[in-house]
């Protein structure tokens, strides 16, 4: 069969990828992670190419290089299985075998597996170039960075309502304007997304200031830039994310308390649905910082999912236009992987994020006899999965958003299995022959962490 080739991309595009793949192979492994914030940060969508219909935007051909670089220079040898990949691995490979049982085609087994190739390469990429607590500050100090001129552009947008990365294709040339707010989105598929990655970047340079005087310069940059890029996306879902991570940053004082922390939140939330007329997931038309916000379809999509649950459960639906709900547009994540893939995908999904949030909590309670500055690192990972998890209830990520999210799984399963090592030497030290843990005969035994002096 002939293998029929259309390109979209530019050549501009296409040579700043492949340098940007290049780089990927030859940097250090500490560097590595360079070119993959830049591609996120500085490409659309709009640069891609088609290959017997598949689509490989300039992020999957990034991927491809980062299978290379596994490859040649080995570097997934260095990390022990975690109950963390089994997890990703469990929710793609169902995510494809249930979408494709439910379009019975070869274009939705194509899809699918395009959605489980960016899955899968973008998290054990960063499994392979994140591993220790060290990787994530640079993992901040590097976004930090790079997020300086994207705040700078997308303030250029805001003041002129001209988007500069239209000239890359793939995002509007004149930035939406609802009920008199000017909605910049930079490089990302929707303002929302562009709102979602600024918020859950936020509490990770806050992290970074915590680490002392030689990250604070940087760490103020990425705040600034990151809270710009919140804010100017004129969208109150990423405002609801950012204020959130900030709650969770404050909550340091409180961490010992969490777990009244949470049940509190539980039953508030049972109180809520009492004592409101509606369903307590209307609450979320009730919330707006922006005019013209569209809450109230979040709750409704909400309310349509759960009435047709009979609908939906087995393997997805087709279309949630069905149930009522406007143009089909599915502005939730949870929702989203229930829609796409039936509820088993969603179960899978959510054991995803209750690993993460469960391995900051035991990175952090282990990391008790560690620096101060180590334990607030490790919170600071976990505000940003809060955030995440608040965007999650805003958009479905369909964009390079997706990087922020398996940057966030890695850094928390990076901090976990620190955690576990230096668990392991202590054990052997003083003799013992049960370590306590089920993950750490996954973990290669390495030298005991080494951390400067106060």
């Amino acid at each position: 069969m002939e293998t029929q080739q259309i390109a979209s991309a530019s050549p501009f595009g296409l040579a700043l990828t492949i340098l940007m793949g290049v780089l990927l192979l030859a940097l250090p492994r500490k560097h590595a992670i360079i070119p993959l914030a830049f591609i996120t940060c500085y490409t659309t969508f709009g640069q891609n190419i088609y290959i017997a219909g598949m689509n490989f935007y300039m992020l999957r051909v990034l991927v491809l290089f980062g299978f290379l670089r596994l490859l040649v220079r080995q570097d997934a040898r260095s990390f022990g299985w975690m109950r963390m990949d089994t997890a990703v691995l469990a929710w793609s490979t169902w995510s494809v075998i249930a979408y494709t049982l439910l379009w019975q085609t070869s274009a939705s087994l194509i899809n699918a597996l395009g959605y489980a190739y960016d899955a899968l390469g973008l998290y054990f990429l960063s499994r392979a170039l994140i591993r220790e607590v060290e990787d994530i500050k640079h993992v901040c100090r590097v976004f930090a960075v790079m997020l300086v001129p994207l705040a700078l552009c997308i303030c250029v947008e805001k003041a002129t309502g001209r988007n500069p990365f239209y000239v890359l294709g793939g995002v509007p040339e004149f930035t939406e304007l609802r009920e008199g707010v000017l909605r910049c989105q930079g490089p990302f598929r929707h303002p929302i997304l562009a709102g979602s990655f600024g918020a859950a970047w936020f509490p990770l340079f806050v992290g970074l200031w915590w680490q002392g005087r030689g990250n604070r310069a940087m760490a103020l940059l990425g705040i600034a830039s990151s809270g710009i890029i919140t804010l100017l996306s004129g969208s109150s879902g990423p405002v609801g994310s950012l204020l959130a991570a900030v709650v969770g940053l404050m909550m340091w004082r409180f961490r010992n308390y969490m777990r009244l922390v949470r049940w509190g939140f539980v039953l508030s939330i049972i109180a809520l649905d009492v004592v409101m007329k509606d369903p307590v997931w209307f609450i979320f038309a009730r919330f707006r910082f922006f005019s013209g916000s569209t809450g109230w379809h979040r709750s409704w999509l909400i309310d349509r999912t759960i009435a047709n649950f009979s609908d939906w459960w087995l393997v997805g639906t087709k279309s949630v236009a069905e149930w009522g709900v406007y143009a089909g547009d599915v502005t939730n994540h949870f929702i989203e992987q229930g829609a796409r893939s039936g509820f088993f995908t969603l179960l899978l999904f959510v054991w995803v994020v209750v690993l993460a949030f469960s391995q900051i909590g035991r990175a952090v309670r282990g990391a008790r006899n560690e620096l101060r500055k180590v334990q607030m690192l490790v919170w600071a990972v976990g505000c940003s999965l809060l955030a995440h998890l608040v965007n999650f209830w805003n958009v479905s990520y369909f964009d390079q958003n997706v990087v922020n999210w398996y940057l966030a799984l890695t850094m928390s399963t990076a901090a976990f299995a620190v955690y576990c090592r230096a668990s392991a030497a202590k054990k052997v030290e003083v003799g013992a022959t049960d370590v306590g843990d089920e993950n750490l005969d996954l973990v290669p035994a390495l030298p005991e962490m080494q951390h400067p002096q106060p």
